[in-house]
């Protein structure tokens, strides 16, 4: 029996979830930030976000985290800006899964910090779920 709080792509992404609130400060703030904080690390600015908290049993927990991650993976229906251009404005982006998520807003993964802005959403699914839909 699935564990996922929202079944189906529309409901996975568009249903309800925990309301969560990224950044409110200008991007400029947020990009002299990123750049203070992460030396070097490419950055990516994303709104309409949600991250998953992914459903694991605590013997996979404590594989995830051996490896240094944490059982969350963000996705975002808008790319604002990407320090790498990997990613256009307006384009949809599905992260790996964290190793740091800090002040609300700072979704860190190996390769990658994502700057959360404005509103989002929490929700909870199975890995083999979040990976379908993308």
């Amino acid at each position: 029996m699935s564990t996922d709080t929202n079944e189906g792509s529309e409901g996975l992404l568009g249903g309800p979830g925990t309301p969560r609130q990224g950044s409110t400060d200008d991007d400029e703030i947020l990009i002299e930030l990123v750049k203070s904080l992460f030396h070097r690390k490419p950055y990516c600015l994303v709104e309409d976000w949600t991250i998953f908290k992914v459903d694991v049993t605590e013997d996979e927990l404590q594989k995830i985290h051996e490896v240094g991650k944490l059982p969350l993976v963000l996705f975002a229906h808008n790319v604002r800006f990407d320090s790498q251009r990997r990613f256009d404005v307006g384009d949809w982006v599905r992260s790996t899964m964290a190793i740091s998520f800090q002040d609300g807003f700072l979704f860190e993964t190996w390769n990658t910090i994502y700057v959360l802005k404005g509103p989002g959403h929490e929700k909870s699914a199975s890995l083999e779920t979040i990976f379908s839909y993308f």
